[in-house]
């Protein structure tokens, strides 16, 4: 029993320990910059990473490729994209992967959204409406996927494909909660859905500025209100990701005011079904694009826009502003490498 008791001791002192441990995401105090791609025809909204030496990206005039980042930190267009003839007037804000194809979607109408493989493109999907408009693309797995767009009735916009892409069909209003007036969303960063394993969140903006969620790719919605400032067409959601199925958090305001701070943070902790403002009337003011920082147990997150970039390693609470430089959206390699892009350059950056 002597023995016994000891053992029991251990065990509970070593478990008490690591109950007191907590944990502390990596500090950053500043970044390391290095230009891959600059070209004053750049506008880029859209970007994800490949793999980690390949970043694909598509641009607000049409064009497009991928970024080969060499051993020696080099870097090339593997093969330049230009949509069809008309490419000019096709506006890229939205875009995805799989294992097999790349996927672009522009904006207005006739929205247009196009295979890419090998250099060649097919369009997969079209939509003629006055009101079109969509703003974000993500796929669930490799035969899953989903875009989302401003109402053209009385609900979101949201295409879905079973079929790798093959296939897209636009959801019935009757099957999605009912838009409020003035409610849209932003095609500022391609980060309005937001995915975990089955679990969706999309973010609407404007007058009205709401969760749209699904727990089962697609085939079921909610809807959550939102504290975020609200009430006019250029305020709202501009971003949202999840670290996990609980842990969230959007970042947006009013482009039109970059500097105003109040009620432009919010976040979750029970899975998007009610959000709290965090450092309200505190920088940053508005952000186009918020990321979670990798392997940071949903503690840090970057904020990035025109008027720069932030950092915060406790949740959202508190902010470091770490650069001026400008982007509109950025993605995440690991917790230390990330790529941004924005008006006239695709960049790599290092957290140090």
């Amino acid at each position: 029993m002597r023995y016994l008791s000891l053992f029991i001791s251990i065990v509970l002192t070593v478990v008490s320990c690591e109950k007191k441990e907590k944990f502390k995401p990596r500090s950053v105090s500043k970044i390391e910059f290095r230009t891959l791609l600059q070209d004053s025809l750049l506008n880029v909204r859209a970007l994800e990473i490949v793999n980690e030496n390949c970043v694909f990206f598509l641009t607000s005039n049409g064009y497009g490729g991928s970024v080969n980042i060499s051993e020696d930190n080099g870097a090339h267009v593997v093969y330049p994209i230009f949509i069809d003839d008309d490419s000019l007037k096709n506006n890229f804000r939205a875009l995805a992967y799989t294992r097999k194809n790349r996927f672009g979607l522009t904006i207005g109408t006739p929205a247009k959204l196009y295979k890419i493989k090998n250099g060649e493109n097919t369009m997969v999907y079209q939509e003629r409406h006055p009101k079109v408009f969509y703003d974000a693309m993500a796929f669930w797995n490799d035969q899953e996927g989903i875009a989302i767009g401003d109402p053209t009735d009385d609900c979101m916009s949201i295409i879905i494909t079973r079929d790798g892409g093959e296939t897209w069909i636009k959801l019935s209003c009757d099957d999605i909660p009912n838009t409020k007036a003035g409610e849209a969303a932003f095609a500022a960063s391609d980060t309005n859905i937001a995915i975990i394993g089955t679990h969706t969140w999309v973010a609407t903006g404007g007058v009205a500025s709401r969760i749209l969620y699904s727990p089962d790719k697609g085939h079921t919605w909610q809807v959550f209100d939102t504290p975020i400032i609200q009430g006019k067409e250029t305020t709202g959601i501009y971003s949202i990701d999840f670290y996990d199925e609980l842990n969230g958090f959007a970042i947006g305001g009013d482009y039109t005011k970059p500097d105003e701070n109040s009620a432009n943070k919010i976040r979750t902790k029970d899975g998007g079904k009610t959000w709290e403002l965090v450092a309200n009337n505190k920088n940053p003011g508005y952000r186009s694009c918020v990321q979670y920082i990798p392997n940071s147990n949903a503690k840090a997150l970057v904020a990035i826009g025109f008027s720069g970039i932030d950092y915060s390693n406790d949740f959202g609470s508190t902010w470091k502003h770490l650069s001026d430089e400008g982007f509109y959206t950025i993605r995440f390699l690991n917790d230390s490498v990330a790529y941004a892009a924005g008006k006239g350059s695709v960049s790599k950056l290092t957290f140090k």
